[in-house]
């Protein structure tokens, strides 16, 4: 196989000179266009190099994901329908940060909780990314949760709306990295997540970040 077209000119570089920065154009203005039950969406023009543009965002409050795996590497997944993409897909346990002064790591506790009546002993960031960084400010941190038990039943969470039908299945993580790259999982989370984990598990977890480590991105967006 030939390498890169020489007439090109475009430099190799190294890991450490890659990294998502972040920076502020000024901006001309910024106007709620749209008011909704989770969130808004805000037409501003911000200015550019090459002149001033119009955007219409999505104004996300952020979201956290969880990946379960127990003692056999398992994933615990949910199905959940999705309205806009008339579809019930296998998602992982996440939620909005929508609780005024909450912690990520908190409110991720919260979702597997809630969602599929867990509680882990050990928890570590896997990875941190944009869900449409072209047209939504949502920050999603995916954490990894080991060390699992069940939640006692007195306490566990009464589920409503899409939430009441899910029911926790558990998948090897190896058939659920299967099951993203032959098309039949497409949540986002979920995608990300179990090749995230399986990436991270092929390092001898040597990747994982501390849970409680800072996240400027989602801080920004709540």
């Amino acid at each position: 196989m030939s390498g890169f077209p020489e007439e090109l000119d475009v430099p190799v570089v190294t890991t450490g000179d890659v990294a998502d920065a972040q920076v502020q154009r000024p901006l001309r203005s910024s106007d709620v266009v749209f008011t909704g039950h989770v969130w808004d969406v805000v037409r501003e023009e911000v200015e550019l190099p090459g002149g001033t543009v119009t955007r219409d965002v999505q104004r996300h409050p952020g979201a956290v994901t969880v990946l379960a795996l127990d003692g056999d590497d398992n994933v615990v997944l949910l199905k959940q329908y999705r309205h806009p993409v008339r579809r019930e897909l296998w998602e992982l346990p996440a939620g909005l940060l929508d609780v005024e002064g909450e912690a990520p790591l908190v409110a991720a506790q919260r979702e597997l909780a809630e969602e599929a009546d867990l509680v882990a002993a050990d928890w570590a960031v896997v990875v941190d990314w944009f869900n449409s960084p072209g047209g939504s400010s949502e920050a999603n941190r995916i954490y990894l949760a080991r060390g699992l038990s069940a939640v006692p039943r007195s306490e566990r969470h009464d589920r409503e709306d899409e939430e009441r039908d899910m029911v926790p299945v558990r998948l090897p993580l190896q058939e659920a990295v299967l099951g993203v790259l032959q098309g039949r999982l497409h949540n986002p989370g979920t995608v990300i997540g179990v090749l995230a984990v399986h990436a991270a598990a092929a390092a001898g977890f040597t990747t994982l970040r501390p849970a409680d480590e800072p996240w400027p991105e989602g801080l920004l967006r709540r």
